[in-house]
């Protein structure tokens, strides 16, 4: 039996992390403790103890659990379980545990509705993928969510200790392993306590001696943190740090997010999110910004990865010092919510095309043009007549917004 399932954790104390949700008081730890079950949804990155938990609510309300994984199985499946429990009531009823449930259907996902609606059932489903994408609508109103964080080093290091016990208790051998070492392997294990017990376990049959080889585990362990979904949530959210850090003006955290999207391999995404940002939140505080960011991606494409994160890390960290505006993308987005909204159809009389003969009798025409006026400027209405007042761009405070603000007030107003 491999290491994580003879240490399995079978009370609450032994759990290692998920305090938000188990310490005293914690709202999980509350309802399982009272004794009534709800259907409920366990989300979170794999080896965080959803599977565990579930089988401890199972012991602490006295119910008997049903195990399925949607990865494998099939709604007959789910059905034949479901079937069997008029005759397999035990006093506490049915907990049914679905592991991985984005894998079924939404046609899957209604059949358990039935189930949970008349009490036949307690429905306890896992899942990675973030369960308001990933979910039947149904399912979830009928369900409360909980989310599963990943484990610290920190909160990892006594489960490692557990194993490394439980090791030298099967071999004539006993190895040695320092904490230090303990919490390298939790680090290199991304917060996933069964992959940080199987990189324990490995390491120890692997190492010659009493002591757990430390290069050794280096080279197991270096990569083996990494979540590389590039169509998954985890993916998204490191996007959105990435953007984020940037708008925030914090290079540093930008240029970690950078790293960790390229050593995912995917190269697309920060290239294309970069260009988002260089207009959508550097905008015409640096309008060189947009020239510059292009060059570093179109030789990041070109020079492919491991070094296209250097002109990448290059445009990063340009964009997360350069000053900031968002009024050309806030002006875009005021205008396009009219045009969704159906406002002011029609163009401007004076603004329509007249290259076509009978332009005059459908009562085009009356264009000034301003190069034929002082400074390049006329006033007369652009916008049309239901819009003619509407202010979509209010510039910046910065130094180039600034500028460009003054220049306009001087000619428009003739200051």
């Amino acid at each position: 039996m491999p290491l994580a399932d003879q240490i399995r954790p079978s009370t609450l104390a032994e759990m290692a992390g998920q305090e938000h949700l188990l310490q005293n008081g914690a709202p999980l730890r509350r309802i399982l403790e009272s004794g009534h079950l709800p259907s409920m949804i366990f989300y979170g990155p794999p080896g965080t103890g959803k599977t565990t938990l579930a089988n401890i609510a199972a012991r602490l309300t006295e119910k008997q659990i049903f195990r399925i994984n949607a990865t494998t199985a099939s709604l007959s499946d789910v059905k034949e379980v479901l079937q069997e429990t008029d005759s397999l009531f035990s006093a506490g009823g049915i907990l049914l545990y679905i592991d991985e449930i984005q894998y079924f259907n939404k046609k899957q996902q209604q059949a358990l509705l039935e189930y949970v609606e008349d009490g036949r059932v307690t429905l306890i489903c896992s899942t990675t993928e973030n369960p308001y994408f990933a979910l039947y609508g149904a399912l979830l109103s009928r369900s409360t969510v909980f989310e599963f964080k990943p484990v610290s080093p920190k909160e990892c290091l006594k489960t490692l200790k557990r194993g490394l016990e439980v090791l030298n208790s099967q071999s004539a051998i006993q190895k040695k392993c320092d904490d230090t070492l303990l919490l390298d392997i939790a680090s290199g294990c991304g917060g996933d306590v069964r992959k940080s017990l199987t990189a324990l376990e490995n390491l120890y049959y692997a190492s010659v001696g009493e002591e757990i080889e430390k290069d050794f585990a280096n080279s197991l362990i270096q990569r083996s943190g990494m979540r590389f979904d590039v169509s998954g949530d985890e993916h998204y959210d490191l996007l959105s740090a990435f953007q984020k850090s940037i708008r925030g003006s914090d290079e540093n955290a930008a240029v970690h997010y950078l790293a960790r999207l390229l050593a995912g391999g995917d190269l697309l995404s920060p290239c294309r999110r970069l260009l988002v940002i260089a207009a959508e939140d550097i905008g015409l505080a640096y309008p060189q910004a947009m020239s510059m960011v292009k060059a570093c991606v179109d030789s990041a494409l070109q020079l492919g990865l491991p070094e296209a994160g250097l002109p990448l890390a290059e445009a990063t960290i340009l964009l997360a010092t350069a000053p900031k505006s968002n009024s050309a993308s806030a002006a875009y987005w005021a205008a396009m919510e009219d045009v969704e909204n159906g406002h002011a159809v029609s163009v401007p009389s004076h603004l329509q095309d007249t290259h076509y003969s009978g332009a005059q009798k459908l009562g085009r025409g009356g264009y000034k043009y301003p190069h034929a006026f002082p400074n390049n400027y006329v006033e007369q209405q652009y916008l049309p007549d239901e819009l003619k007042d509407k202010i979509y761009y209010v510039p910046g405070t910065n130094k180039n917004e600034s500028a460009m603000k003054e220049y306009w007030l001087k000619i428009k107003e003739k200051r």
